[in-house]
């Protein structure tokens, strides 16, 4: 069967594919091998102006060609094809198509096509790709805490309790994580609200945290990642239409899951700037601006905090914390404290403050008031156990009402997964003085936090050493934010080619380096400045050689478009 009789045939509405065994049949009863008519069909789709690899195409669509070798050669073996779909671009939810996520955005998938080009023996300039657009700490090749595997191990094969390698105060966790599972299994769901001897750990140390302060196990509601949780949350706050809408305030620049959510809930997204010249600090008065202008348009009743800061880095100082506080009082917001990074502060005279400590210290008149939810994770820190997905969250001054509403929308999705929370009950509950595992345990915790506080100021110094880039201190966090210059005449052809100027950037970088970043434009900035981020996870000869490859990138482009 010949491409353009097959093509004619992809224009008629009645027609369709089906896969039975090892043929597919066409509505005219012809029958192929699967095999053959996939090539046909793949060229078709390719070399029809109808598919949307066609520059035909691509040209209606403002987008720019893909790099050789980008078009996947897959296709499902179920696949339907009819102009009568249920599901279409047009008729799917225009909330999704609305999404953005930077961190794992175009250049992350060419970033992805170009490893496989490698591995298929394609020539570069460069022999691996270096991933530093996210901070999945393992994947770069930081060793998981002993403590950690040893208990999870334990409770995923308890057979393993019999064993004498294990240190005892492993064994004490996993029996007692086991026992609070339904049959004694990791496999078991737990309560909708996360198991409770786990939630009372939590609540424990939340209050050795915060000097006292007491929590209530039942306002901690354990979580897929912090993530989970602060989706979650917005769900819970968002309503309204037309002027009446949920406005939620989230700092610029933001971590994309922010924007990301927002535009799924269709929620407004309220901008207020971080000062980058006072090293990414809140500031009172550009709270105020940004709540007074919302208010034109939309009902803005949330207000968004990340501290540490991602994509940022910087620790906000306790007086920051207290004046946001009393702002968010005043102006009578929900405030979210994602605290995901609380172990993280690297600067001489930083420290972390969680919002709770705070707003407990400010006394009655707020603390009985002022409605919080913080977050954690056992994802960053000195853990960075990504895919485990463990989190939890705490809610204060939640009206009981509505704490009975997310009670319900947590049951909807079962549980967390239960070998992330046990995974943040030991986090949260590791190896204290005394115990056979607290000697390794506090060695290794030590070593990663130092390590970390060394890479976060190599890349800053090695940075602020490059014309064109200026790069605050990393005081906590996992990345760098810079700000770099780039000439008019590469700004005019990035918006020739209907790109960000730091994309187009970042872009060009990974394609001559293999360095992957994140360009600033994907979690905001003010107009007219361009920044990216990276990550300072890699090995620290790892870092040099991506830092050392990034300054010699900067000046060549700069000469290049200058």
């Amino acid at each position: 069967m010949s491409a353009s009789r097959i093509g004619k045939m992809l224009s008629s509405k009645s027609l369709r594919v089906i896969t039975r065994e090892n043929y597919r049949f066409f509505g005219n009863g012809a029958q192929y091998p699967a095999g053959h008519l996939t090539s046909v069909v793949r060229s078709v789709m390719i070399h029809s102006p109808l598919s949307p690899f066609s520059s035909q195409s691509r040209a209606l669509s403002g987008v720019s060609k893909p790099p050789r070798g980008l078009v996947q050669e897959k296709m499902t073996e179920n696949a339907v094809f009819s102009q009568n779909m249920v599901l279409t671009i047009d008729t799917m939810n225009p909330n999704v198509k609305k999404v953005e996520y930077a961190v794992r955005g175009p250049i992350v998938q060419r970033a992805v096509q170009i490893e496989k080009e490698l591995r298929e023996g394609v020539k570069k300039p460069f022999t691996e790709v270096i991933k530093a657009n996210i901070g999945d700490a393992h994947a770069m090749g930081q060793q998981p805490i002993t403590f950690f595997r040893q208990v999870l191990a334990l409770c995923s094969y308890p057979e393993l309790l019999k064993d004498n390698m294990f240190p005892e105060d492993a064994k004490s966790r996993a029996r007692r994580i086991l026992q609070a599972c339904g049959g004694s299994s990791l496999g078991a769901y737990s309560a909708s609200q996360g198991i409770d001897c786990v939630r009372q750990d939590v609540a424990r140390y939340i209050e050795r945290r915060d000097g006292g302060v007491p929590c209530d196990p039942d306002n901690v509601y354990l979580t897929s990642g912090a993530s989970d949780g602060i989706v979650t949350m917005l769900k819970l706050l968002v309503c309204g239409e037309g002027a009446s809408k949920t406005g939620v305030m989230i700092s610029i620049p933001q971590y994309p899951l922010y924007s990301a959510a927002l535009a799924e809930l269709g929620a407004v997204q309220v901008n207020y700037y971080l000062n980058e010249e006072k090293c990414w600090s809140m500031d009172l008065s550009e709270l105020e601006r940004s709540l007074a202008e919302a208010r034109k348009h939309c009902n803005p009743k949330v207000l968004c905090i990340i501290n540490p800061g991602n994509p940022t880095g910087q620790v906000q100082s306790r007086q920051c914390i207290e004046d946001v506080i009393r702002f968010a009082a005043k102006e009578h917001l929900f405030l979210m404290a994602d605290e995901v990074y609380q172990d993280n502060v690297y600067a001489e005279g930083c420290q972390f403050h969680s919002f709770k400590k705070v707003l407990f210290e400010l006394g009655p008149q707020y603390s009985n008031t002022v409605e919080l939810v913080s977050f954690h994770s056992t994802s960053k820190c000195y853990m960075g156990e990504c895919g485990f997905r463990g989190g939890y969250m705490e809610v204060i001054n939640m009206d009981p009402e509505v704490k009975a509403q997310l009670i319900k929308l947590v049951s909807v999705r079962l549980c967390p997964a239960v070998p992330g929370q046990a995974l943040m009950d030991m986090v949260v509950n590791s190896p204290q003085p005394g115990e056979p595992s607290y000697t390794t345990f506090m060695k290794e915790r030590t070593a990663i936090l130092s390590l970390l506080a060394e890479k976060a100021k190599l890349t800053e110094e090695i940075l602020n050493t490059v014309p064109g880039i200026t790069c605050n201190p990393v005081q906590g966090a996992m990345y760098s934010f810079p700000n770099i210059s780039l000439p008019q005449k590469a700004i005019k052809e990035a918006k020739a080619l209907g790109q960000a100027p730091d994309m187009f950037y970042c872009m060009k970088m990974l394609e001559e380096t293999g360095i992957c970043l994140v360009p600033g434009s994907g979690f905001g900035q003010k107009d007219g400045t361009y920044h990216f981020r990276m990550t300072i996870l890699p090995p620290t000869d790892k870092l040099k050689l991506l830092l050392a490859k990034v300054k010699e990138f900067h000046q060549k482009f700069t000469r290049q478009y200058s």
